[in-house]
């Protein structure tokens, strides 16, 4: 199928908070939509307060978002009869060529779209967790559901693995994307090197008590350092770090661009290290905890090593890295470090990355056209 496409986009969580999946669903709308394509979000909760582009979005609230922890984390998420029965509305209410669901197991809207659904499906898998439950009890209980879906896309060479041991599916690897242009800039220089560590605060996953308890190695090693901690969530922090909250897209990039070393200590479950992407799509230095997300994001592309990682939860190890990164800051060819990091971060722009989803829709409609000539 040749043309403009309408694409239905569900995404299980609420768009009201911050997250890599509603981040996904929002920037690939955005693309789709510069592509020339059709793109409708439907999503739990409240619809998100307008930023740039999005408010021009088309979205629909499927009700409000329950809080459930999940992957170590929290999503709101819906669920019964009443949203199933949005979900319908919806779906009858617009001509979609085809539906695009993110995390299609999860049970949330997505998986609700994916029993009603009567056009062509692709399903975006995030979750790069083998010990998922939520996939381990799908692979059993949802054969049938999970055979509606034509053509399935993986984030990650982890996530593909996960999809295929727990589901049976050999889906294709796009990984998330990012607008690099929205980190573009010049970079700004403090008269302190600055690590900037950016997540939610709350979340054990996320490293964050780690590399608390490695920064007074770090201070010992390289002398007066600037650290910010960046995100949503209570933590508490000791004397000499400063915490920013909640940063809107333009504050994240400004921070970002004025960051020396970006610090990603997670101790796992991560599907892909999209934070990492956007401190290279800055022009940061960046040490991460050596999981298969992040490396791969890390030495992909070229080959080079545009970043250093550090066994997860090492605190003396993840201090030595980031020590080595903080002496090589502001010292030899700093510029041009900074345009390999940029460069190495251009692979995951959303104009690479919609372009190759827009490739897999077409195979998902010619897939399906296929079986309905043999039938």
């Amino acid at each position: 199928m040749s043309g403009p496409l309408s694409i239905g986009i569900v995404c299980p969580y609420s768009l009201s908070q911050p997250g890599g999946v509603q981040n996904h669903v929002l920037g690939l709308a955005r693309e789709l939509r510069r592509l020339g394509h059709r793109p409708q979000i439907l999503a739990p909760g409240e619809l998100p307060a307008a930023e740039p582009d999005t408010d021009e979005l088309p979205i629909s609230g499927a009700g409000q978002g329950l809080p459930v922890r999940y992957n170590g984390s929290v999503a709101r998420v819906n669920f019964g009869p009443r949203s199933s029965a949005r979900v319908s509305a919806w779906l009858s209410e617009n001509r979609f060529d085809l539906l695009h669901l993110h995390e299609p197991v999860t049970p949330s809207i997505s998986l609700l779209a994916l029993r009603a659904s009567r056009v062509p499906v692709v399903a975006t898998f995030h979750t790069a967790t083998p010990g998922s439950t939520a996939m381990r009890v799908a692979g059993r209980v949802l054969g049938p559901m999970i055979n509606r879906i034509d053509l399935g896309i993986a984030v990650s060479d982890s996530a593909r693995v996960v999809v295929h041991d727990h589901l049976g599916i050999d889906p294709m690897i796009i990984p998330n994307g990012i607008d690099c242009a929205a980190f573009a800039g010049s970079r700004a220089t403090a008269a302190v090197p600055r690590i900037t560590l950016l997540g939610r605060l709350d979340e054990e996953r996320k490293g964050l008590a780690v590399f608390l308890s490695a920064l007074p190695r770090i201070r010992s090693m390289v002398g007066e350092i600037d650290v910010v901690i960046a995100g949503p969530g209570r933590h508490r922090l000791p004397e000499g770090v400063r915490r920013t909250g909640y940063l809107s897209d333009a504050q994240r990039s400004a921070l970002l661009r004025s960051t020396d070393v970006f610090v990603a200590p997670n101790l796992g479950r991560e599907s892909f290290g999209l934070v990492v992407v956007e401190a290279l799509a800055a022009g940061a230095a960046v040490v991460a905890s050596d999981l298969p997300a992040f490396r791969d994001v890390l030495t992909r592309a070229d080959g080079a090593l545009v970043g250093a990682t550090s066994p997860a939860g090492d605190e003396a190890g993840l201090a030595s890295a980031v020590a080595a990164a903080l002496a090589q800051a502001r010292t030899g060819p700093v510029s041009q470090r900074v345009r390999e990091r940029r460069a190495h971060a251009r692979s995951y722009d959303w104009r690479t990355v919609g372009p190759a989803v827009v490739d897999g829709y077409r195979r998902a409609l010619d897939l399906r056209s296929s079986i309905a000539g043999i039938a």
